[in-house]
This record gives structure tokens, C-alpha cells and sequence, in this order.
């Protein structure tokens, strides 16, 4: 199944270029009160959100896709975690460029084979957050800004020191991400968390969609001309160990981001630039770049 969240927060259930609304299946949510439960409640109750959704589907009322404003499919992710130089190329090719590294970042990496493994994911703010419709508000404008495109997951179930031959129990889904990279020295999370610098889109794509998310193409345009494309099969680490990293630090909860790393490929934009972004299986989405 694949569910968008829409226009002033309604929860669509998508087919080809039609959207269903089924914003009454968060009915099925549990009230809460004050303190509430860690992870995104939608994402934690998703298999009864999802029955409810395909009982709702015959009714709905009916959206063109091409019409609608197309908000982050996550509403309240707990932490967004990010692979560093996850993928080969990407540091043979751009981590090489000095507006890139900084003669910083290229020292991080030097001998490196597996960087994740050694430097670990970092943290990205969760204000940092938005759907491909609201798009890109540059920060720090006078310095570089760059896009790079990464399959994301969501992780599903909580669970703590995961091991990786059970990592895909605690996978929802997958969507595609733009991970906005301010260049600079300053730490990794500093630079790419600010307002808008995490891109979720177009819509959540339920686990059981995707038959083998490490065989799936992944591709980037700017203003119409491509600028990436890979497939997820050249991650340096894979899913699975990535959450089995991430999970021996942090407990994973429901809506938690985990984004897997980015190609070869990254670039400037500028203000007015349109990115599309998208991913086998996952869709694409348009993503304005403004001021």
C-alpha cells in the first residue's frame, strides 16, 4: 500500500494518479494523554490503519494526484538517522572536490572501505523535515548547498541491538529522500539540519510493496537534467546492518528515519531550481528550491 499525507493533513491512499481519502482510518488510533508514547503513532498502529484505509477506498472521496500539496509522509518521526559515504563512488568522485570536503571530510574518509562501520550515522534534526510540496528553503545562502538522493527507510517496530538477519521485522516501508547538505567544516549534523533539509516523499510505500529494497534504481534531475543515478545495490553497507548499527546506540522506535546514504553525482543548487527525485517502487516527487 502506498499513503500520503496531503493538503491540510489528510491521509491519502495512493493509486497510480488517483488519491483516495482516508483520513477516517486514523480512527482507529489510540487516544493519548501527556506523556506521550515514543515513534509516530500512525506508524505504529500502520497494519489497522491500513485495513481501515482499503474498507474506506470504495467511498472516498477521489483527489488528483497532480493537484494535491504533498506533505512529509511521516507527521512525527522520532530521530532521523543518516549513513555517511555509503556509497563508493560518491567518495572516490565528490568527496574528492575541496568544495565538498573542506580538507576536512576527505581526511574523515582516507582508507576507509566501509565508512559507516567506522564513523557510525549522525543525527539529523527532526524540525528539519517536510514533504517535496512545501520544498527547499535555502540557509546560509552564500555558501554551497547541495542535493543528494537516498532511498529512506522507516523503521516499523521498536527494538534495541537488532540483529541484521532480523532487521527487516522492524521495516514499515520505504519512501524516497533528499538529504540537503550545507559544505563547510562544521559537524555533519550542523550542516544538514537545517529547516527543510530533510525532503520525505512522495508517500509511504508499505515493506510488503518492495520485494528487495537493496536492487532498486534511484535517479535525480535538475531543472530536467539528470545528475544521479544508482542502484541501492551499490551501498557500501547494507539495510540491514545499517539498522543493526544504529540500533546497538539508539532504541529504534515506530516512524523513525533511516536514511541509507546517497551516489555519486551531488551538486549546488540555487534558488528557483526544480529537483525531481524518485526511486523503483517508490514513486518520485518535484521539489521547488526557494529562498
Amino acid at each position: 500500500m502506498r499513503l500520503c499525507r496531503f493538503n491540510d493533513d489528510r491521509l491519502g491512499l495512493v493509486e497510480g494518479s488517483t488519491i483516495y481519502d482516508v483520513t477516517s482510518s486514523t480512527e482507529t488510533l489510540p487516544s493519548r494523554r501527556w506523556p506521550f508514547p515514543m515513534g509516530d503513532a500512525l506508524v505504529a498502529h500502520l497494519p489497522e490503519v491500513c485495513r481501515a484505509a482499503e474498507k474506506l477506498k470504495p467511498h472516498a472521496s477521489r483527489f488528483d494526484l497532480a493537484r494535491v500539496a504533498l506533505r512529509s509522509p511521516i507527521a512525527n518521526p522520532g530521530k532521523v538517522m543518516a549513513a555517511p559515504a555509503n556509497y563508493r563512488l560518491h567518495v572516490e568522485i565528490d568527496a574528492k572536490d575541496p568544495a565538498v570536503h573542506h580538507n576536512v571530510h576527505n581526511k574523515q574518509l582516507a582508507g576507509l572501505e566501509r565508512p559507516v562501520e567506522t564513523l557510525g550515522l549522525f543525527l539529523k534534526a527532526t524540525s528539519s523535515v517536510v514533504g517535496p510540496s512545501p520544498g527547499i528553503n535555502l540557509n546560509w545562502q552564500e555558501r554551497r548547498n547541495d542535493y543528494e538522493a537516498e532511498l529512506v527507510v522507516v523503521i516499523g517496530k521498536a527494538g534495541k541491538n537488532i540483529r541484521a538477519e532480523n532487521a527487516t521485522e522492524h521495516i514499515a516501508g520505504y519512501c524516497v529522500g533528499l538529504d540537503m547538505s550545507v559544505r563547510g567544516a562544521q559537524e555533519r549534523s550542523f550542516r544538514k539540519s537545517a529547516d527543510s533539509y530533510t525532503v520525505l516523499g512522495p508517500w509511504l510505500t508499505t515493506a510488503d510493496e518492495i520485494a528487495d529494497p537493496e536492487q532498486l534504481t534511484l535517479w535525480l534531475t535538475l531543472n530536467g537534467t539528470e545528475r544521479q543515478r544508482s542502484s541501492t545495490a551499490a551501498m557500501t553497507v547494507g539495510i540491514r546492518h545499517l539498522i543493526e548499527i544504529a540500533s546497538s546506540a539508539y532504541t529504534l522506535y515506530p516512524g523513525d528515519i533511516l536514511m541509507t546514504g546517497t551516489p555519486e553525482g551531488v551538486g549546488a543548487v540555487s534558488p528557483g531550481d526544480i529537483i525531481v527525485t524518485g526511486c523503483d517502487g517508490l514513486g518520485e516527487m518535484t521539489v521547488p528550491v526557494g529562498i
